[in-house]
């Protein structure tokens, strides 16, 4: 997954934690506008989401932080 991507999910799921609290969840389109201005980068996002990790449609932001800072 590409540096910016990584570092986007992060911040957008620190902000989620910090305005909904630690058990917020989230789901891979929650990093990105509700337009489809860039479908390599949403689709570079599902794959890590779906096919790599097959993550369920929500997970706790907690838990994507966890998994990005990893490197995973």
């Amino acid at each position: 997954m590409r540096h910016s991507l990584r570092e986007k999910i992060i911040d957008v799921c620190t902000k989620k934690i910090a305005k909904k609290g630690e058990n917020v969840g989230v789901s891979f389109y929650a990093f990105f506008a509700n337009k489809n201005d860039d479908p390599e980068l949403l689709m570079e996002a599902a794959t890590w989401w779906i096919h790599t990790h097959q993550l369920d449609h929500f997970e706790k932001a907690r838990k994507i932080i966890t998994m990005v800072e990893a490197g995973r």
